[in-house]
């Protein structure tokens, strides 16, 4: 049997299309109860998704046999409550700047396939879209107003497309899931790993190389490894699993895309919950506090507030670091020495968000740096300060960036309590891949901050394990995809 199969209603409905031996009526695939892990994905295509019809079931069925589906129950359920989709504000503007330009002054729709659209201009809108709604094919009903455009989202039943329309789904489909129309020439792999990365980030947590080494090692280890990006999301359900390669944030596509990876099944790293508790720095020294892990003196700036440098350095010494929540690679965190410095940080970082997290200054030549995979160290390494710098990382106004030296330790010589802290820290978070930076003042290990998305880059922070670091972490994969089974 096919790794995917295609469900219709009737085999009249794929007459438009190049024939398969991958479909099957809904009615055969609800009897037919010998399709096994073989089976990786089910694209339900039935024209009534409607409660106890027999397309409900299917999707249901397919879940409790363990197959990924589009689309899930909790999508079909989402249809019938008539549960709505606000687009963010970026996304309302563009969709209207679109309805200015196409002279649209009433309601409208659109139609989406496996995540695209005919429409130029509306591409990452339809995106959104099916990221919060994964199914085949999708009916938008929208309005001309500026905000708050989509009025209903609704399936589309695939006997109701036109001719132009079925030629767009076809080649939407096809890009979905190749699997689909092409039979690889290797053996049947353990599994599939998408590796989400961005060409362009000026600073990625893998360089190239590193990258190359996941593929290298993954193919040696019979698992299937690709390298996608944000335009290959509508892909995301081909693979068992995602790793994120770029750095990740909330109220971004990594985020969404981790979620969605989660909801379906897939084995990710990193996962939303590990997001949300590493890269908001607010959270993450409340969470530090409340179980009393070793931290820098820290307290909340709130734009609302009348903020003075007297006020903060007398709570937390000076000079002090004032940072926004979720800043990165040494962005958005200045240091203050007196009442100038933090108007001008002000006027800069309150533009970002309205609340800022001041620290108390630590200066250390390095900051320590564990790996930790499933609760157990992966590396180690010392992370020098930028020569003649406070920070890791020194930024120019021209854009450049000027890094400080690197030294990976193994793990037997790291001192036993900056190990201790740092897995102490992680078990806060989850089971996932994550990087804690650590400083020892005195003989006192802190914890600076807990890394979801941590740097792998070759030859650094695999200088130690060489190629067993990417073995145990494309293992740790193929573990909670097998668990997932259990």
């Amino acid at each position: 049997m096919n790794n995917t199969i295609i469900l219709l209603d009737h085999p009249n409905d794929w007459k438009p299309y190049c024939e398969t031996s991958s479909t099957l009526t809904v009615s055969e695939y609800l009897k037919d109860k010998s399709l096994g892990k073989e089976t990786k994905m089910v694209i339900n295509l039935s024209n009534d998704y409607g409660y106890n019809s027999e397309g409900y079931y299917c999707s249901l069925l397919a879940q409790a046999r363990g197959h990924k589906v589009i689309p899930s129950v909790e999508i079909i359920n989402k249809f019938e409550s008539g549960t709505g989709i606000r687009l963010d504000m970026n996304l309302q503007k563009l969709c209207y700047q679109w309805i200015q330009k196409n002279n649209i002054t009433e309601n409208w729709s659109m139609n989406i396939f496996f995540g695209k659209c005919k429409e130029k201009g509306l591409e990452k809108i339809a995106r959104y879209i099916f990221d919060n709604y994964p199914a085949p094919l999708l009916r938008i009903c929208l309005n001309a107003q500026q905000k708050n455009q989509i009025e209903s989202v609704q399936a589309l039943p695939i006997n109701k497309l036109t001719d132009e329309e079925q030629d767009y789904f076809a080649e939407a489909l096809d890009n979905f899931n190749k699997k689909v129309w092409r039979t690889r020439s290797h053996k049947t792999s353990r599994f599939s790993l998408a590796i989400l990365y961005d060409p362009d980030e000026k600073f990625p947590p893998s360089n190239k190389m590193a990258l190359r080494k996941i593929l290298e090692i993954a193919r040696k280890m019979n698992v299937h490894a690709e390298l996608i990006t944000e335009e290959d999301a509508t892909r995301l359900m081909e693979f068992d699993a995602l790793f994120i390669r770029t750095t990740t944030s909330l109220n971004h596509y990594t985020f969404h895309l981790s979620q969605r990876a989660t909801q379906n099944e897939m084995a990710v790293i990193d996962d939303p919950l590990s997001i949300i508790r590493c890269t908001n720095k607010v959270y993450l020294a409340e969470l530090l506090e409340r179980d009393k892990i070793p931290a820098p003196l820290s307290m909340l700036i709130f734009r609302s507030n009348n903020n003075n440098f007297e006020g903060i350095s007398s709570k937390l010494g000076s000079p002090f670091i004032l940072k926004i929540p979720d800043g990165s690679f040494s962005h958005g965190m200045k240091k203050i020495s007196n009442e100038k410095d933090l108007e001008e940080a002000f006027s800069i970082l309150f533009e970002r968000s309205a609340i800022l997290l001041a620290q108390e200054f630590i200066p250390t030549d390095f900051d320590w740096r564990i790996g930790v995979l499933n609760g157990e160290p992966l590396f180690a390494c010392k992370y020098y300060m930028a020569k003649g710098h406070w920070q890791i990382y020194l930024h120019d106004n021209n854009g450049k960036c000027e890094e400080g030296l690197v030294d990976t330790i193994p793990i037997y010589k790291v001192p036993s309590q900056v190990l201790k802290t740092a897995l102490k820290a992680t078990s806060l978070i989850g089971k996932g891949l994550y990087g804690v930076d650590l400083k020892v003042v005195n003989g006192k290990v802190v914890v600076i901050e807990i890394n979801d998305n941590p740097s792998i880059d070759h030859g650094l922070e695999d200088a130690i394990l060489g190629d067993e670091l990417y073995y145990r972490i494309i293992n740790y994969f193929g573990q909670l995809i097998d668990e997932s089974y259990r």
